[in-house]
């Protein structure tokens, strides 16, 4: 039974009925298929897509000389998009608690690796703590908003998810590791052996539309760190942060940074596994699920 905000409900009932009504064969499910799952993809997305778009705005079209600081602006842009995503119900409540925690350690984690060079941010405007402006925590609750979006959107189910609190422990060790490879020895290949040793059997199964799927968890995990890496290239691109070699001119971020968002990707599960609880597959269930609508 998935959860839906009212829109999505609207959304997903339409698109039953459209289907009911065509004509069609195998071919026509599986394009069905393929264009649902992407436009679910774009909603999961439309926090970090939205936040994105008024980056490279601002990077195009934003006045040199305007009396408002950009980081101001920045800031103040991605305050309005969330209160937005309230107000017109593309979010909930209950989600909103997991977006703001996210937020939190990504404030947390900025304020460190700002200090310690990692990358840089301009100096400018006051809606900052020391070096960070607070647009960037935004930046970390957008990976939290599709997060929680898709566990909701392709109600997900699991084959073998590990128990929550070994999940936890490896997501604190990795996290801890984020500050602590400054003054010791970095742990992260370590950590990802361990990664792999905790989720390597675990099987994601999502619903795109009428049919369920299945995917081994680490290739869905790579996946979302390659998209967040296309997405940080954009970023600094449009010079809201800088990496040390980009400060004499524009190159892509090394693809190094993978590992890096890879773990993060495991943080970001363990929060989101707090609120929505892994579920195992019903092997009973339906091809076309019942619908819920969602409680704030």
């Amino acid at each position: 039974m998935r959860n839906f905000t009212s829109v999505e409900q609207s959304i997903d009932l339409a698109a039953h009925r459209y289907l009911d009504r065509a004509n069609g064969g195998r071919l026509r499910g599986r394009l069905t298929e393929f264009v649902v799952f992407g436009l679910k993809q774009a909603w999961a997305c439309v926090f970090g897509a939205a936040l994105l778009a008024v980056i490279i705005g601002v990077r195009l079209w934003y006045p040199a000389d305007a009396g408002f600081a950009s980081n101001d602006f920045l800031t103040l842009a991605a305050v309005v998009i969330q209160v937005l995503m309230i107000a017109f119900k593309l979010e909930t409540l209950r989600e909103l608690r997991v977006i703001v925690l996210f937020h939190v350690v990504g404030t947390v984690m900025e304020l460190f690796k700002t200090d310690v060079g990692s990358w840089a941010y301009e100096a400018e405007g006051v809606l900052r703590i020391g070096a960070v402006p607070l647009f960037s925590g935004f930046m970390y609750a957008a990976v939290g908003s599709y997060m929680v979006r898709v566990f909701r959107l392709f109600d997900l189910r699991f084959d073998h998810y590990p128990r929550r609190w070994i999940t936890a422990l490896v997501a604190g060790a990795i996290y801890v590791n984020f500050f602590s490879h400054h003054y010791i020895l970095d742990l992260r290949w370590v950590l990802l052996a361990a990664v792999v040793l905790v989720y390597g059997r675990c099987v994601m199964h999502f619903r795109v539309f009428r049919k369920r799927f299945k995917m081994p968890i680490l290739v869905s995990f790579l996946l979302v760190a390659l998209f967040i890496w296309f997405a940080e290239n954009i970023g600094t691109w449009s010079r809201a942060w800088l990496y040390p070699n980009q400060l004499a001119g524009w190159q892509a971020v090394s693809i190094d940074k993978l590992l890096a968002w890879f773990l993060l990707m495991i943080i970001s599960v363990v929060l989101v596994a707090w609120v929505y609880k892994p579920e195992p597959l019903d092997t009973s269930d339906a091809d076309v699920p019942r619908l819920r609508r969602v409680s704030p």
